[in-house]
């Protein structure tokens, strides 16, 4: 298969340094090599590749940015933002598991946990030895965490969890869920293991969105956690927030990922499509829709690599990752639409990734905070002004 040549109308490859280029076309001809060939099979049948996972830890695409000393690759969030954007193009599930493992689960251990969790847990992680989820959603709290009911009690050398969280990616195939529980009101994170008695894990099915990404509950039934497994630095909600924003600025640069995949697709499709004896490229609507398409791609390729680079300077705040995130999932489920149109009925058609990416993205756009509540984070910050209640 040929290697995706990528979309930069602006010439915003010269943006980046000789790593961070590498590392993106690396990752660009795995996706083309690996994941573009397979996925449909797998979206198809509702079921994760799991073959791709010693793939990837080859690759070091777990942890990317966490220290070499846990046999992770210490690269820049730029860097780690293009290995989202490339796993994306592939699908959104893929980029998920790598989100979570990486963002989610890699990045609590590392940040919260004593020095024995993190030599213990982030080399086998980060070999794709171990796979990982993160619970902090729950039925009837989701843009509220802060009300979760999930309890930990103090008991002799360790504690009881009990309560139930939804939507975890992961969840039925992880060998460890970093888990928020408050404990005298105050949020915990807790590691909580495969095969804890009391712990499981069903697998949500009936997916429409995301069918090739394992989706769960977990179950917390007066599990008992050893004092070893709690996350001792974590001192409040913050401690979760703070791992949810660097899965936001994960999927801010994923999504360009699908954006770019469909229109790809659609500018292609319209090149050979005769309709009235020319392609369909040639009429004046047509190319309004492409052109549409590529603007959006540039703007939001410009605004990831500015967050990025503010990343790495250490000054990112996590009210402009809600912009960005906010941005880019809304243009990038617009530019699935627009690509479907283009491509008509053969749209529908799994030949064709673009209904795929446009069911991905309905909840991509939703979760790790939906549009609307990145909105009200955003308004807060240049109004003053909180309206979330």
């Amino acid at each position: 298969m040929d290697v995706f040549k990528g979309v930069d109308y602006l010439e915003i490859d010269s943006l980046f340094n000789e790593e961070e280029l590498l590392i993106r076309n690396t990752v660009r001809e795995f996706v083309s090599e690996e994941i573009i060939p397979i996925i449909e099979k797998y979206n198809r049948e509702s079921k994760f590749p799991a073959e791709l996972i010693p793939k990837m830890a080859e690759l070091g695409l777990f942890g990317t940015t966490l220290p070499q000393k846990y046999n992770c690759a210490e690269l820049n969030n730029v860097a780690y933002g293009l290995v989202m954007q490339e796993l994306e193009r592939g699908d959104s599930g893929i980029r998920s598991f790598v989100s979570v493992q990486s963002a989610l689960v890699m990045y609590p251990i590392f940040t919260f946990g004593s020095e024995e969790q993190k030599d213990y847990w982030l080399p086998k992680l980060a070999k794709g030895e171990k796979i990982g989820c993160f619970g902090l959603t729950e039925p009837d709290y989701g843009s509220n965490p802060g009300g979760m009911v999930t309890k930990a009690e103090k008991v002799q050398d360790g504690y009881l969890l009990n309560g139930a969280k939804m939507w975890i990616t992961n969840g039925s195939i992880a060998d460890v869920a970093v888990v928020w529980a408050k404990l005298d009101g105050i949020v915990k994170g807790f590691l909580v293991e495969k095969g804890f008695k009391g712990f499981s894990a069903p697998e949500m099915k009936g997916k429409h969105s995301l069918r090739a990404s394992v989706t769960s509950e977990l179950i917390f039934d007066n599990v008992f956690i050893p004092d070893k497994n709690i996350l001792p630095l974590t001192t409040g909600l913050k401690n979760p927030l703070m791992c949810l924003n660097q899965a936001r600025y994960g999927i801010a640069w994923g999504v360009v990922g699908a954006m770019m995949a469909c229109y790809d697709s659609a500018l292609n499709y319209a090149k050979s499509r005769i309709q009235f004896s020319k392609p369909i490229a040639a009429y004046q609507i047509t190319q309004q829709k492409l052109v549409y398409m590529l603007t959006e791609i540039s703007k939001a390729q410009l605004l990831n690599i500015q967050l990025g680079r503010l990343k790495d300077k250490g000054t990112l705040k996590h009210t402009q990752v809600s912009l960005a995130k906010r941005n880019n999932c809304e243009k990038a489920l617009d530019v699935a639409h627009v690509a479907r149109e283009i491509l008509g009925a053969n749209g529908i058609l799994d030949e064709y990734p673009v209904m795929r990416h446009a069911a991905n993205l309905e909840s991509v756009k939703t979760y790790e905070g939906t549009h609307e509540m990145h909105t009200l984070i955003v308004g807060e910050d240049i109004t003053g002004f909180s309206a979330f209640d």
